[in-house]
């Protein structure tokens, strides 16, 4: 393979101006605008080199990125933050309810014992084992956050590339926040909706399981607001791309419930 076929292989264009990186089963993204790049969650150590083919694949290079915007801070979503804070002065965004665990990315709330519940689902040991691989336990936490100018429950757009609004989504995590390009009918569903569970290795639209959901019920209450913005692509942080729209994907997550 090529440099030029490496460059084009490291991120798939899922809409107009919206790139997708995909690494060790973890999905963050690069939206294009007039201004510059926004990052969408930032996967795992391993994804550096990946995030540069991309970007050079792209015709940018990491200067142009102006902002990263974090759906959620749990470790597999932070991995590439504290890099760009600290050597390229990019601005890392989350919402309130997320900074704790954006600063200790090892210490956050979940339902069930992690240990206990891939003993029981062994169908996730690959995925957990590949994201391990990639840098999974070695993420760095990051100081000094931007934190979304609104309060829960409320919605607003950012002032980042791209103009995401932001849903207030709570339930994987305290402050989890879906983004929605609205002029593209895009929707980054972060871990409130996956369309692969890495705990679990199941696929289809769902909620992540509760060895890593601090509140499932919660969760799966919170779609309303996902499916409220009517988007036509759902880019979730695991697993496949959703064509059918997010009310499908919400129903279809509301079917399966939670592990």
């Amino acid at each position: 393979m090529t440099q030029a076929e490496q460059r084009r292989a490291a991120f798939t264009t899922v809409a107009d101006g919206v790139h997708r990186v995909s690494e060790a089963y973890v999905n963050f993204y690069l939206v294009e605008s007039n201004d510059g790049l926004t990052l969408v969650d930032s996967g795992l150590p391993a994804s550096w080199k990946t995030l540069d083919a991309a970007l050079r694949g792209l015709g940018h290079s990491l200067d142009d990125i102006k902002a990263l915007v974090l759906t959620h801070a749990h470790f597999d979503h932070l991995g590439l933050a504290h890099r760009l804070h600290t050597q390229f002065g990019v601005p890392v965004w989350v919402h309130a309810g997320d900074s704790f665990i954006a600063r200790h990315p090892y210490r956050y709330r979940h339902e069930k014992s992690r240990f206990v519940f891939s003993l029981a689902h062994p169908g996730g040991l690959p995925v957990l084992a590949r994201m391990a691989a990639a840098g999974a336990l070695r993420v760095r936490g990051v100081d000094g956050l931007s934190m979304f100018p609104q309060k829960a429950g409320q919605t607003g757009s950012l002032p980042v590339p791209g103009s995401p609004e932001v849903v207030f989504s709570p339930g994987h995590t305290a402050g989890h926040c879906g983004l929605y390009l609205r002029d593209r009918g895009v929707l980054f569903s972060g871990d409130a909706l996956v369309t692969l569970d890495p705990y679990t290795g199941r696929r289809g639209p769902r909620i992540v399981a509760g060895a890593a959901t601090m509140d499932s019920r919660q969760n799966l209450e919170t779609l309303t607001q996902l499916a409220q913005t009517g988007a036509s692509l759902v880019l979730p942080g695991h697993g496949e791309p959703w064509t059918g729209g997010i009310q499908e994907a919400v129903d279809a997550a509301r079917r399966e419930a939670a592990a």
